[in-house]
């Protein structure tokens, strides 16, 4: 069990900024989940994986893949009172669930 946290890279967010984004999005989708696979990742050690990718085009994309595959996805759209336009999309996250279910979705990034 994993959740793969994803970030825009074309942001160039600063690094408070971007573990702000990353933690809502992992809580997000955390509330999201079932109760078995929340049970089983907290279990497991709660494993995480922070990934890259380039824009919003292709992160609405990935979100739209995960939705397709019944995962239930959490996308963040900032609020806009520090670096960035407010509504902007940040971050998704997906997860916790199986391994293989996450790679299925997220398996062509590289690590931030």
């Amino acid at each position: 069990m994993k959740q793969a946290i994803i970030i825009r890279k074309d942001l160039n967010l600063g690094k408070g900024k971007m573990a702000a984004q990353a933690s809502h999005a992992s809580l997000n989708a955390y509330k999201k989940a079932s109760l078995t696979n929340k049970k089983i990742w907290e279990l497991q050690g709660q494993k995480k994986v922070v990934l890259k990718i380039d824009n919003e085009k292709e992160m609405i994309a990935l979100f739209s893949k995960a939705k397709k595959e019944k995962m239930k996805p959490a996308l963040i759209r900032d609020a806009g009172k520090t670096e960035i336009p407010q509504g902007t999309i940040t971050a998704l996250a997906i997860g916790p669930d199986k391994d293989k279910n996450i790679d299925r979705i997220t398996g062509h990034l590289k690590l931030y």
